[in-house]
Formats: C-alpha cells, sequence, structure tokens
C-alpha cells in the first residue's frame, strides 16, 4: 500500500492520516474472535483497568497469537511507514487497548514519542502508530482525540503521570494543550471497524473515558526505524521490544489465508521478557 503525494502532504502538515474501513468485516472478524480468548489470560501482557478485571491494554499478542502476528506483518499497515520513513521498521511495540463498555478509562494527552524518548532512549521520533479499529468508534466510546499539526512542535515537556490510570504515561500540562488546540482545533477521527490511522509520534492525542454501552477496541502497531531502535531497557519486553529484526511483510490476503508465522511466546512468556536491564545488571554483579 503506497501513500499518493497528496497524502503524503497532508501528514506533513497535520500528523496523521485516516482510512474509513480499509480493513473489510471479514479480515476483522478474525481478530476480534481471538481477543475474548486472550483478555481472559493471566499474563504479564494484560494490564487491567484500576475498576478490576477489565484489560486495559494487552501486549505482545503478536508473539502468542497467529491472527495478530499475521496483522503484524501486513502491508497495508506496514508499508506506509516503511514509505515515509525510508527505512526498514522493526516492531516497537504492539498493543490491543480494550476501551470496554462502561469500563474503559481515559488515556491523558500525550505524545508516543516522549514517552519512548523517556522510557526507553528512542534516538529520534522516526516511529509512529498505526491503528486499526475492531470496533465501529463514534463519538460516545472514547475515540482517539487529535492537535493536528501539533507534531510540529517536536518533544514537549511532560509529567510522569503514576497515579491517574492504571498504566503510567509521560503527559503534557494543561496550559500547553489549550495553546496547541487555539492554534489547530481537536479532531477525533470516527468510523466503521477496519478503519486505520496512521499518526505521528510527536502527535498530541488523547481519548475520553467510554461510558457508552459500546467497545471501543483498537489495535495499535508501533513501528520504529531498524536503525532508530531504543538504547535502554528500562520497560519488560513485552512492552518495549528488543528484537529489532527488520518486518517481512506477508500477501496482502495474509488476514483471510493460512500463512506461516513464529509465535515464539506460545507457551508462556520468557523470564528474559519480564527484566529489565537494571535487574539483568544486578544478576550479573
Amino acid at each position: 500500500m503506497k501513500l499518493t503525494p497528496e497524502q503524503l502532504k497532508q501528514f506533513d502538515e497535520q500528523g496523521y492520516l485516516f482510512f474509513p474501513g480499509l480493513f473489510k468485516p471479514d479480515e476483522i472478524k478474525t481478530l476480534t474472535d481471538e481477543v475474548p480468548a486472550l483478555y481472559a489470560q493471566q499474563r504479564p501482557e494484560n494490564i487491567r483497568e484500576k475498576t478490576g478485571g477489565v484489560v486495559r491494554t494487552n501486549f505482545a499478542a503478536h508473539m502468542y497469537s497467529k491472527p495478530f502476528a499475521k496483522l503484524g506483518r501486513h502491508p497495508r499497515m506496514i508499508e506506509p511507514v516503511q514509505q515515509i520513513f525510508g527505512r526498514d521498521l522493526y516492531m516497537h511495540q504492539f498493543k490491543i487497548n480494550g476501551k470496554q463498555a462502561f469500563d474503559g478509562d481515559v488515556w491523558q494527552w500525550h505524545q508516543d514519542y516522549g514517552t519512548w524518548l523517556n522510557d526507553d532512549l528512542m534516538p529520534d521520533a522516526r516511529a509512529m502508530n498505526v491503528a486499526i479499529f475492531l470496533d465501529e468508534v463514534n463519538e460516545f466510546n472514547g475515540p482517539l482525540m487529535f492537535i493536528p499539526g501539533s507534531h510540529k512542535a517536536g518533544v514537549l515537556d511532560a509529567q510522569h503521570d503514576t497515579s491517574t490510570t492504571s498504566y503510567p504515561l509521560w503527559t503534557i500540562t494543561n496550559d500547553a494543550i489549550r495553546t496547541m488546540v487555539d492554534k489547530g482545533g481537536i479532531v477525533a477521527p470516527k468510523g466503521p471497524a477496519g478503519s486505520m490511522i496512521l499518526f505521528h509520534g510527536c502527535l498530541v492525542h488523547a481519548s475520553t473515558s467510554n461510558l457508552s454501552p459500546w467497545n471501543r477496541v483498537a489495535v495499535y502497531l508501533s513501528l520504529c526505524a531498524a536503525d532508530n531502535h531504543i538504547r535502554r531497557f528500562k520497560r519488560p519486553e513485552y512492552i518495549a521490544h528488543r528484537d529489532f529484526t527488520p518486518i517481512e511483510c506477508l500477501p496482502d490476503d495474509c488476514l483471510l489465508k493460512d500463512y506461516d508465522v513464529a509465535l515464539p511466546w506460545k507457551n508462556g512468556t520468557p523470564d528474559s521478557a519480564l527484566k529489565t536491564s537494571l535487574e539483568v545488571l544486578k544478576e550479573a554483579a
């Protein structure tokens, strides 16, 4: 999948691209059928909401779930980012954000690269998210909100919020948000399941809680230029991956046909993936 000159210009100016209904219902069904079993597992990759057992984020499903392993090699998700960066890519992070009906909590205003820089020492903002809706996203179930053009500001000052939700995040101050919104406004792409969003690592974004009766589950591939890989392993490997091998795409029909993919964590999360570099250093001392 190649971006047009017009799309490349829009991405440069706005910091995101939206592709409504890019994946067809039968393709999405192969993924949604797998999610309940993933969320039911008692694995460290499942981060749950503060309220209890509802999953907020599932990490690294591409390492142990065949449908999601194939999605992580899908050309519709990989090739546009390769085109923008002009480099091979590796999977920095893979997550299924489960903003469940009535229970899905907020994601505060933040930049993804701010976290990748502060926690993982990723050298440059040559990484971005590609998101695919597994449910219809409407104005009521907590859609992503973007501040168009905010990526042009580069890396903003952020505070490490470890208390608002169950997942720590480097968040942007309210005053900075007001200033940027006065200039760029707020947009919230909405559309059917199968829609895809590609957005810059420095684009400021957030989402509200989901008080509606409709789930808003989405998959996020955080793709990084292979020569821009992280330099610090402060977080467990299931959150920030340490295998910088370039992604090789499968054919475009991979969600509907049986292609061989490696599932190295199928039988459980390896101990090495749970450790940080600090823990490894302590063991070696």
